[in-house]
């Protein structure tokens, strides 16, 4: 299954099926969903059954059919049902329609039996991150107060129901209230009111003491705790035609009334421009595969008689997604060594130099693609991986090199080879003329491009291959002196010994080399990883902000409705509140010393010799890194 065919279903899919009280995952659907690569956008919707729940969410797939509207007053949807479409005003995203089981089928049993078969949880799939849009046909609120029953945000050992409000603030979507068939006049006390604030009105908090009053109090303040931002529309009747309004899917525009068609096109407009993409606490964006893992994960746990720990299933998905970002970093560097690296390079530097370019590229999809790596174990491997990457490349540039350099020489020694065996240069005089003949073949390797890091090693050793051979030659040369010889011998010498020394610069050269590029590995690393965390301490503060303020904005409501004593338990979560923002903030002057002890060791061991620069070089990498 492509990425291209996963978001052009022609059809919905059932995505989460319920046989007989189990939860089960579509492997077919789950299969598209994970194929997905770009950001999603998800729409569920949830409510009670007949209420015109697949007829909306068709709507917004831009069709009449696909989700299953029903005629009867049985519950058409089972499970939920999954459509992908391409997102009409982002390019780059993808809008995943999920359509669920009507809630209160007379069919399906009681409210008690719908929250035995995991029904509520199943419903509530679409409600464990920041962003899309959780949509609610819903005529008895009572379910929206088992949220904090059924779904844990902390694996902490609190009790059930007692976790904050404001961390299932922080995973919710936006809220949006459908209400059908609305025949009422949107009037508050005389004044018209827009539909936004007659959902506002109606999520007041009455004062009174009466027990039912006191109930119907309970869905409303959940409501208003864990969804802050909150939109409703209000729709007439489709058609006063009720032979029409059994079949919705096959009325044309024109048979639809004009207010409504404005309200829903109107509703449409709104979900397309404010559903956000689906994001992790720390502004980590869901694609369909992540979406996809995240599902598995819950039903999983539902059907085990677990409550989905949204915290816990979100760090097993950073274990796969940080695996996968390893492998694909690694994959990448690999492939860009492969198209850049020619064989032999003409020095290490060259090669070093085309590793840290892909090195720093690797660095940087692995930020991209991990996230809660909080001891840095996958980035530690990652390292690991690009290291021994690095060194088989020079091992590779090595052979090669020696393999050019040799295949050369011989070509170019062929003559004097065969000269020497056939005792050309046994004879008086024979001496300089072996010599003349070895500085050709020396002068004519010298011309010879790209013969890479090992030209130098090559050559010495075939000139000390030719030692023993130039030895005899000389002392059986009538030709010349003794003396003449010894001053020879002295000559070879002090060649030998100044192309040994050249040789050993060149090491030494090298291994200084390697060293920076190890440097430059590890400022690398810190400096990625240091921009990653700030970027992740902006966003956690930006989120905390944004609970702050609506949490100041509910203790308003509480206060003016007469509620104080919550109004002051308001204040306490405020000001705990506040204690975290402020820690938040002071971590950005803990950063650097945090990265240095959590990696720095870490890669001191992966990198060998790591430790010589890093007492050295500490000062002018941290200016490097400020």
């Amino acid at each position: 299954m492509t990425v291209a065919s996963a978001v052009t279903m022609e059809a919905p899919i059932c995505l989460v099926e319920n046989k007989n009280g189990e939860l089960m995952v579509n492997q077919q659907a789950l299969q598209i969903l994970i194929s997905i690569a770009k950001p999603v956008v998800v729409v569920a919707i949830v409510g009670m059954y007949r209420t015109g729940k697949s007829y909306l969410m068709n709507r917004l797939a831009g069709e009449n059919t696909g989700f299953s509207l029903g005629s009867t007053v049985q519950s058409h949807t089972k499970g939920i049902w999954m459509w992908c479409v391409p997102h009409p005003r982002k390019l780059d995203h993808t809008l995943v329609l999920l359509d669920t089981e009507g809630l209160g089928d007379v069919e399906k049993g009681t409210y008690k039996t719908h929250c035995r078969e995991g029904k509520i949880p199943k419903v509530k799939l679409g409600t464990d991150e920041a962003g899309g849009c959780f949509l609610f046909l819903i005529h008895d609120l009572r379910y929206v107060t088992e949220l904090t029953e059924l779904i844990k945000v902390k694996s902490s050992p609190n009790a059930v129901g007692e976790e904050d409000s404001a961390e299932f603030v922080g995973f919710f979507p936006d809220f949006v209230w459908t209400v059908r068939d609305f025949t009422l006049e949107l009037k508050l006390d005389g004044h018209p009111i827009t539909a936004d604030e007659y959902l506002e009105n109606a999520l007041k908090l009455s004062n009174a003491k009466n027990p039912k009053v006191q109930m119907a109090n309970l869905p409303r303040e959940c409501i208003r705790k864990f969804f802050p931002k909150r939109k409703c529309f209000t729709f007439d009747r489709p058609t006063n035609d009720k032979s029409l309004l059994a079949h919705l899917e096959d009325v044309q525009e024109s048979q639809l009334e004009p207010a409504f068609k404005d309200q829903a096109d109107n509703f449409c407009s709104y979900i397309f421009s404010n559903a956000k993409p689906k994001t992790l606490s720390g502004g980590i964006i869901v694609n369909g595969n992540r979406l996809g893992k995240l599902l598995e994960t819950y039903v999983r746990t539902i059907s085990s008689g677990d409550i989905p720990c949204l915290e816990n299933a979100v760090l097993a998905l950073a274990q796969n997604e940080n695996s996968a970002a390893v492998q694909k970093a690694s994959k990448h560097y690999v492939d860009q060594m492969v198209l850049k690296v020619i064989f032999p390079t003409e020095t290490l530097q060259d090669l070093l130099s085309l590793h840290t370019n892909c090195e720093k590229e690797a660095i940087s999809i692995f930020m991209k693609h991990s996230f809660k790596d909080d001891t840095h174990k996958f980035q530690k491997k990652l390292v690991k991986i690009l290291e021994s990457k690095k060194d088989d490349f020079i091992h590779q540039n090595e052979e090669e090199s020696i393999k050019y350099c040799q295949t050369k020489l011989e070509y170019l020694s062929k003559t004097l080879m065969e000269a020497i065996s056939q005792g050309t240069f046994s004879v008086p005089g024979g001496y300089q003329l072996f010599r003349k003949e070895k500085e050709k073949i020396m002068n004519d390797y010298h011309q010879v491009p790209r013969k890479g890091v090992k030209a130098d090693e090559v050559l010495q050793r075939f000139l000390q291959s030719l030692a023993m051979k130039e030895e005899s030659i000389l002392q059986t040369d009538q030709a010349l002196t003794e003396q003449e010889k010894a001053l020879e011998v002295e000559q070879v010498k002090r060649g030998v010994a100044e192309k040994e020394k050249k040789l050993l610069e060149q090491q030494q050269k090298e291994m200084q080399e390697k060293m920076e590029a190890q440097q430059r590995t590890y400022g690398e690393n810190i400096n990625q990883l240091k921009k990653k965390m700030e970027e992740d301490r902006i966003q956690i503060l930006r989120e905390q902000k944004k609970i702050l303020n609506h949490k100041l904005k509910e203790q308003k409501k509480l206060m003016e409705e007469g509620f104080h004593a919550k109004a002051e338990e308001m204040e306490r979560q405020m000001e705990d509140l506040q204690t975290k923002i402020k820690y938040t903030k002071s971590k950005k002057s803990s950063l650097w010393s945090s990265i240095l002890d959590s990696l720095g060791d870490g890669l001191m061991v992966l990198l060998p010799g790591a430790k010589q620069f890093i007492g050295l070089g500490m000062k002018a990498l941290g200016k490097l890194m400020s």
